[in-house]
């Protein structure tokens, strides 16, 4: 039972289910259906799918992540990057507007449940650790600048097309003759209005007295008002003849039963574009949901998340949806608005559901633009320039990865810059441990502690070379550390005896042992013995299962000051 519980975990949540929880994921389920309604049709929009896919996407797939995912606050459903990620992937296959597209759509979401679902059962969540932190930083910050710049055709009501930032920007100045002034007039209004309530709506109700749970709600709905309010002016002023886009007539109905296309040069257009999709909506949701668990002191198994995630992927690709995972801005709201368990993303999803079947009529008239407003001042948040600030200040080779990549992604595109930022990131880390930091250690007056003598006032002694590794040992930096001892332990000084001090090394592999044996041999052929201190456990352990220690020229001390004992005893006596 326990094992099932694993992989089920609303096993788990669902047997300690009260009446208390039901009140708070009610109320909570309340508050995340009004911000979704609006927000699933804009990033279905922005997706270039139609906006009901918005709808749909956002139901099933609550329900699935409810079931097998270990996070109480995580609301699943499109995001904004990824739904940016989609349009430039299946943009790539398909013509937008087309079935052709639709299909790539679901077979996107397929392929991504299916990589994330595997990767949670063969336990590989460690994968989403090669996208740096930076790299998502600055990936993030560049597509919410693309993400931006692609709403402002909405907002002018003109043409545009591209994928990077140049071809947008060259695209909307292009046709800035086509402008349509009241579709800038609804554009710009409502962007504005919504840059108002997200910053001051709530504050404004909670000085006038309302309850906080319902100045809440209010402050949540602004994106529901301004739908309301520019849909009723679209109709009430008959702005369509003017040339006024709108989003049209929205089938009444539950998601459909929809089945991902099965063609070989489809699925191998979209598979490396779905693997990273995956990744960085994994990434996206785990920290996340790993953030408002440690509020409530709650545990998050990443490997049973990716299952979750995946799960969630699988039905949206089964009932007319594309690729969604855990969004920041409605989980919070869920965590802010008091969900208990999984089960206010049930109750979230009924409330589309009821959504999908009786309200879609009236949105009819509702703006384009108001749906490009939603999607900009959402993802300005995302847009965070400081990071290159901090980065400088901090790590060059830091600040190097996210400039690339904010670089490389308004430049050649989402895909090419999120890739681009993982290879710089792997490139910077294998130049970095290739030449590790190697320190020559002295004894600290009075103490047995031993620190670098170019930080501190150590004592020493020229016949006795004390090095301490500090990274561990493998074929990228084995050579270095042979290069470094052999340019130290030259002909005419006084070095009679090299002790490495390993504290710091976690692992040997075979390059190194190679290198360590040669190492043995040059010194022994030079007279000079080679030492080993401090060495862990497991290290010791494959160590003596090689030729190294019987044939080592010297002495495996259990600590650094044991082997300064015995080889320089009066170095060891400045410790009294």
């Amino acid at each position: 039972m326990n094992s099932l519980r694993r992989y089920l975990p609303i096993l788990d949540w669902g047997s300690r289910y009260d009446r208390r929880a039901l009140s708070n994921d009610m109320i909570s389920a309340v508050i995340v259906t009004i911000m979704l309604i609006p927000q699933s049709l804009a990033y279905a929009l922005l997706a270039g799918l139609p906006p009901e896919a918005g709808i749909y996407a956002s139901i099933a797939p609550i329900v699935l992540y409810a079931i097998f995912g270990t996070s109480r606050a995580l609301a699943v459903g499109p995001v904004a990057v990824v739904s940016l990620l989609t349009a430039s992937a299946i943009g790539q296959v398909a013509e937008a507007g087309t079935a052709g597209y639709a299909v790539a759509a679901l077979t996107l979401a397929f392929l991504s449940g299916g990589f994330l679902v595997l990767l949670g059962v063969f336990r590989l969540g460690f994968l989403a650790n090669f996208l740096s932190h930076p790299v998502i930083a600055g990936f993030i910050t560049a597509s919410g600048i693309l993400i931006a710049t692609s709403q402002l055709r909405h907002i002018l009501g003109v043409d545009g097309h591209g994928h990077t930032l140049p071809q947008m920007l060259s695209s909307i100045i292009g046709n800035l003759g086509q402008i349509n002034w009241a579709t800038v007039l609804i554009g710009a209004g409502a962007t504005a209005f919504l840059f108002w309530v997200r910053n001051n709506l709530k504050p404004l109700l909670n000085r006038l007295g309302l309850p906080p749970l319902l100045a809440d709600i209010l402050a949540k709905a602004g994106p529901v008002a301004a739908v309301v309010a520019t849909t009723l002016v679209v109709w009430g002023f008959d702005l369509v003849d003017r040339g006024v886009k709108i989003v049209g007539e929205v089938p009444q109905s539950l998601p459909p039963l929809t089945l991902p296309g099965v063609s070989p040069d489809l699925i191998g257009a979209l598979l490396v574009p779905a693997i990273l999709i995956s990744i960085i909506g994994f990434v996206e949701s785990i920290s996340v949901a790993q953030t408002l668990a440690a509020k409530k002191r709650q545990t998050i198994d990443p490997n049973q998340e990716l299952i979750g995630l995946g799960a969630a992927n699988l039905g949206a690709a089964f009932t007319g949806g594309f690729p969604v995972t855990g969004g920041f801005s409605r989980s919070v709201v869920n965590f802010d608005a008091g969900s208990e368990t999984p089960a206010a993303g049930i109750y979230t999803a009924i409330g589309l559901a009821i959504a999908a079947l009786f309200l879609t009529p009236l949105v009819y008239f509702l703006p384009k633009a108001t749906l490009a407003a939603t999607i900009i001042v959402a993802v300005l948040s995302l847009v965070d320039l400081s990071i290159l600030k901090k980065t400088w200040g901090y790590s060059r080779d830091d600040f190097l990865a996210v400039l690339s990549t904010i670089v490389l992604t308004l430049g050649m595109g989402v895909e090419i810059g999120v890739a681009s930022g993982v290879v710089i990131s792997i490139l910077l880390h294998l130049y970095k441990t290739s030449r590790p930091h190697v320190a020559e250690v002295g004894l600290v007056p009075g103490s047995e502690h031993f620190r670098n003598i170019n930080r501190h006032d150590v004592a020493t002694d020229p016949s006795l070379l004390s090095l301490r590794v500090d990274e561990s040992l493998y074929f990228i930096n084995a050579r270095f550390l042979q290069d470094l001892i052999q340019s130290r332990v030259t002909e005419g000084s006084d070095i009679c005896h090299v002790v490495l001090m390993f504290s710091a090394v976690n692992e040997v592999d075979y390059s190194a042992l190679e290198s360590l044996e040669a190492i043995n041999l040059r010194l022994k052929e030079m007279g000079v013995g080679f030492h080993l201190s401090e060495v862990k456990g497991p290290v010791m352990d494959r160590l003596r299962a090689s030729h190294l220690i019987d044939d080592l020229n010297g002495t495996v001390f259990l600590s650094q000051y044991d082997a300064i004992a015995a080889l320089t005893p009066e170095v060891a006596a400045i410790r009294g």
